[in-house]
C-alpha cells in the first residue's frame, strides 16, 4: 500500500509546474498554505491556471496586478476576494450548476495538481475531508498529484468524506484557523420576510437554506415547528441551533431520514463542534445532494434562495450585477427546481423590494426597485423563469408556479415597493406584458 509522504509548504509550492491546472478545496476547506503561498513559484512558471470555489484566502497570486501574466484563476463561485481582484484581467468566473461543477470542469481540463484542508489522519490511516465534498471527491480520483493541508482543527465529519492516505501523494502539516464566518443578525425586513416564508413551511418539512441575515431570519423564525429535516447544499450555524432545540429531528424525511444531509459546512465554531464526529450529520457528494433528482425524493422539500433582481417575467438574477459577476449561481436552480420535483415540495425565492444604488453620473445614492420590467443589460440569469415558485418580499408572498406572463407581471408588481408600482405598470404595458392598468 502506497504511503503519502509529509512535505513542506515549500516543497509542495516546488510540484507546481508551468501550464498546470490545479483545483483546490472550497470554503473553509481552501487550502490556505497553499494560496498564500503559491506567489513564491511566480519567477519560475508561466500560465498557471486555479481553479476554485467560495474562497477566503488572499493570495497574493491573484490579488497583486504583478502576477497576472503568470497566473489565472478560474472562479466557480465568486467571494469579495475575487470581486477585487477581477480587474486584473487574469480570474474569470466558471458558469455552472453546483451538482455538476465537478463533472463538467473535468470535460473541459485534467487536473495536474488537487489541494486541499482535511483533518488529520486517523489511527486507521483515513483523513475526513471535514467541511466540503462538494466536487473535491470527484476531483481526487483525476488528478495526477494529490495533496492534502492535514490540520487538526479540522472536525471530523462522517458520510462519503472519507479518504484514506493512500490515496494521497502528499501530506503537509498546517495549524491555521479553520475559517468561520459571523452570525448575520436579521433586520426588520428579514424579519418580515423570513416570518412569512415560515407561515408556509409546514411541520415534517425538510428545508434548504443558505447564509444572510434573510436565511437566518426563517431558521430564527422556524421555532416551534416539529420535526422538520435538513436536505441542504450548505449545513449553517442556524440550523445546528434549530437541531439542538428539537425543531430539527429529520424524523420524517423520506430520504436518510434521521440524518442530516449536506455537501458542505461553513458556519461559526459551535457549528464544527457540533458535527465533529456526529453521526446525525451526513456529508456526501454535491453531484449527489444537488442532483434536482435526488433533491425530488425527500416529500415536502422546501427550498429557500435570494436573488438580486427578478423581472417581471420572474427570471431571477441572482448572481451578478449586469455584466459583473458578484457571486455564483452555487446550488440555486439546483434546490429550486429539486423542491419542486418533490411531492408536496416548495421552493421560494426572497428579495427586499428595493436597494440603495450609485447613480453612475451623480455619485448619489438612489432607491431602485429590485423587480424590474427587464433585467439590467447583461444580468446573468441565475434561475429561468421557467423554474420560479413563490416569490417573497416584505410586501407579501405571490405564487408563479403555472401562471402566465400577464399574471406574472400583476402579481409581482403587487409585491413591489408601493412607489415603484405604478412606474412597473406602465413599463409592462409598453412591453407588451400588461395591456391595461389595473
Amino acid at each position: 500500500m502506497k504511503e503519502a509522504k509529509y512535505i513542506s509548504v515549500k516543497e509542495m509550492i516546488d510540484l507546481v509546474k508551468s501550464n498546470d491546472q490545479i483545483i483546490v478545496g472550497m470554503a473553509a476547506t481552501e487550502p490556505q498554505a497553499f494560496m498564500s503561498n503559491l506567489h513564491l513559484a511566480g519567477e519560475r512558471v508561466s500560465n498557471v491556471t486555479v481553479t476554485n470555489c467560495l474562497p477566503f484566502a488572499y493570495g497574493e497570486f491573484f490579488i497583486e496586478a504583478k502576477w497576472r501574466d503568470k497566473f489565472k484563476l478560474d472562479g466557480w463561485f465568486y467571494t469579495n476576494v475575487l470581486r477585487k481582484a477581477h480587474e486584473h484581467g487574469n480570474i474569470s468566473y466558471v458558469p455552472n450548476n453546483l451538482h455538476f461543477a465537478g463533472k463538467k470542469r473535468l470535460h473541459h481540463v485534467h487536473p495536474n495538481i488537487f489541494v486541499m484542508a482535511t483533518s488529520l489522519p486517523d489511527k486507521h490511516g483515513f483523513v475526513s475531508l471535514s467541511l466540503c465534498n462538494v466536487y473535491e471527491k470527484e476531483i481526487i480520483k483525476e488528478a495526477d498529484i494529490v495533496i492534502l493541508e492535514v490540520n487538526p482543527h479540522f472536525p471530523r465529519t462522517l458520510g462519503d468524506v472519507e479518504l484514506h492516505v493512500s490515496d494521497v501523494d502528499y501530506l503537509v502539516a498546517v495549524d491555521y484557523p479553520v475559517p468561520t464566518i459571523p452570525i448575520e443578525e436579521p433586520n426588520e425586513k428579514d424579519y418580515i420576510i423570513g416570518r412569512q416564508i415560515a407561515d408556509l413551511i409546514n411541520d415534517g418539512d425538510t428545508i434548504q437554506l443558505g447564509i444572510g441575515g434573510m436565511p437566518n431570519a426563517v431558521a430564527k423564525s422556524l421555532y416551534g415547528k416539529k420535526d422538520l429535516g435538513i436536505h441542504t447544499e450548505m449545513l449553517t450555524s442556524e440550523m445546528a441551533k434549530l437541531i439542538k432545540a428539537g425543531v430539527i429531528t429529520g424524523k420524517k424525511k423520506t430520504l436518510h431520514p434521521g440524518k442530516h444531509v449536506a455537501c458542505f459546512v461553513l458556519g461559526d465554531q459551535a457549528l464544527y463542534d457540533f458535527i465533529d464526529d456526529n453521526p446525525s450529520v451526513m456529508i456526501l457528494n454535491g453531484a449527489y445532494v444537488n442532483d434536482p433528482y435526488i433533491i425530488g425524493l425527500n416529500d415536502n422539500q422546501v427550498s429557500i434562495n435570494s436573488t438580486i433582481e427578478i423581472d417581471l417575467t420572474g427570471q431571477c438574477a441572482s448572481e451578478s450585477i449586469g455584466t459583473r459577476q458578484f457571486s455564483g449561481t452555487g446550488g440555486q436552480s439546483d434546490t429550486a427546481v429539486g423542491a419542486q420535483n418533490s411531492k408536496n415540495g416548495r421552493s421560494f425565492i426572497a428579495l427586499y423590494s428595493t436597494a440603495m444604488v450609485r447613480n453612475p453620473v451623480t455619485g448619489i445614492k438612489e432607491e431602485v426597485s429590485k423587480i424590474v420590467t427587464t433585467l439590467n443589460q447583461g444580468a446573468a440569469v441565475s434561475l429561468s423563469r421557467n423554474d420560479v415558485d413563490y416569490v417573497v418580499t416584505e410586501y407579501g408572498v405571490v405564487r408563479l408556479r403555472g401562471t402566465n406572463v400577464r399574471e406574472r407581471a400583476k402579481l409581482l408588481i403587487s409585491i413591489a415597493h408601493p412607489k415603484f408600482r405604478e412606474q412597473l405598470t406602465k413599463e409592462a404595458i409598453e412591453v407588451g406584458y400588461l395591456h391595461e392598468l389595473f
